[in-house]
């Protein structure tokens, strides 16, 4: 089932019983960028109640109520995560208590209503695992790798580094599901001379 991430960060603020409720969500690369953007956060609303948030990002996933009764915030906004089945994406919700409390269903609908207004407008794009493939080649076959490089451009792969000694070595960056296949295709079209030394054994 594939997942996604977010085109650009989302925002949207909503204000329930004198309380506001500002959201974002952003993609993030992993728990430290995530971390980053919550201080950075803090220091932006240096007089906030609450800075909540929750984390999808592989096995880096992670939550916090931040204060508020336990459960009522963090999870909420995760569960809307999952919902939109994301993954490298941080939601934040940052709350300045207006003086009347909400109670513990009042705050689970608080932060779940705020994050799903910013998700409302998302533009999801699909998250694609990237891998890389080293090849090695004699220089007559290069031309054909290039080629094969040039046809697959549009499904992401592209060239990350070159190296000339007795052999040339190509790096690509490929989608990791194309790899096996990327293999396959490669040797066939080097008439099997085509080495990948991070994959033959020898």
């Amino acid at each position: 089932m594939p997942t996604y991430t977010l085109a650009s960060t989302v925002h949207a603020e909503i204000d329930i019983r004198k309380s506001r409720f500002i959201a974002q969500a952003i993609a993030v690369a992993d728990r430290d960028a995530a971390m980053v953007e919550i201080e950075r956060l803090r220091a932006e609303h240096p007089t906030a109640t609450h800075v909540c948030w929750a984390l999808l990002a592989g096995g880096q996933s992670g939550m916090s109520d931040d204060g508020e009764p336990s459960g009522t915030a963090g999870r909420p906004i995760l569960e809307v995560l999952r919902h939109h089945d994301l993954d490298g994406v941080l939601a934040t919700v940052v709350r300045y208590y207006g003086g009347i409390k909400l109670g513990a269903g009042g705050l689970v609908r608080a932060y779940t209503d705020a994050i799903a207004a910013a998700l409302k407008q998302a533009e999801r794009i699909e998250r694609i695992a990237y891998a890389t493939l080293a090849i090695e080649i004699d220089y007559a076959d290069e031309p054909r790798v290039r080629r094969w490089l040039d046809q697959s451009a549009a499904q992401g792969c592209s060239l990350a580094d070159t190296t000339y000694g007795a052999l040339a070595r190509l790096d690509i960056k490929l989608p990791a599901t194309m790899r096996a296949q990327a293999i396959d295709t490669l040797r066939d079209a080097t008439h099997g001379r085509a080495r990948f030394p991070d994959d033959d054994n020898g």
